[in-house]
């Protein structure tokens, strides 16, 4: 069975509607014998991520694949930690060289890890469904925050609000448990 264990909780820091500080939520998948990360933070969560990483006693060393959600700043400062990995972006955004994959359409990276497309926040946005003892939606900013969720609200910044609100109710109609890109991870109510 897959287990997913959150590295570092994600958070806004805000101000009048501006945003001040932005660091992304970083997770480890365990799949059978493949060690997944999405979403590598901020370098600012780099103490958060290793302490996790030692409490869970997986090392960096040991992730074969490193899945970006989008490719802003605070979702992949952390990428040089995962030096024998290979990363996985939509190819909306895939930079070139350096074991980066592009991937074009939903796939699945493991038994029960499928990437799946939801865009909206960005052109290029991927969510990483989890099937487990429950469904898991790591949705990087396609849902940035709880508050989306629960309010119906696309993510604040958007390249295009109505593909935002498609790609929250498809992640909704799958997902038990949301880990959202900035923030703990809620239950879903697939009645919404």
């Amino acid at each position: 069975m897959n287990t997913l264990d959150v590295l570092a909780v994600g958070r806004l820091v805000k101000e009048d509607g501006i945003i001040l500080e932005a660091h992304s939520t970083s997770t480890l998948i365990r799949s059978g014998n493949v060690n997944i990360v999405v979403d590598t933070s901020s370098t600012e969560m780099l103490p958060a991520i290793k302490t996790s990483f030692r409490q869970v006693g997986v090392l960096p060393k040991d992730v074969s694949i490193v899945v970006l959600t989008h490719t802003h700043h605070d979702h992949c400062g952390n990428n040089d930690l995962f030096k024998k990995a290979k990363f996985y972006v939509h190819t909306e955004e895939c930079p070139e060289g350096r074991n980066y994959v592009p991937v074009s359409e939903d796939v699945e990276i493991a038994p029960g890890v499928r990437l799946v497309y939801t865009p909206g926040h960005t052109e290029g946005s991927m969510s990483v469904f989890v099937d487990s003892e429950r469904n898991y939606a790591i949705t990087g900013d396609a849902i940035p925050l709880e508050d989306n969720y629960r309010r119906g609200v696309p993510p604040g910044i958007n390249y295009d609000p109505g593909l935002a609100m498609k790609s929250i109710k498809y992640i909704t109609e799958y997902a038990d448990v949301m880990i959202p890109g900035h923030g703990f991870p809620f239950m879903g109510d697939k009645r919404r």
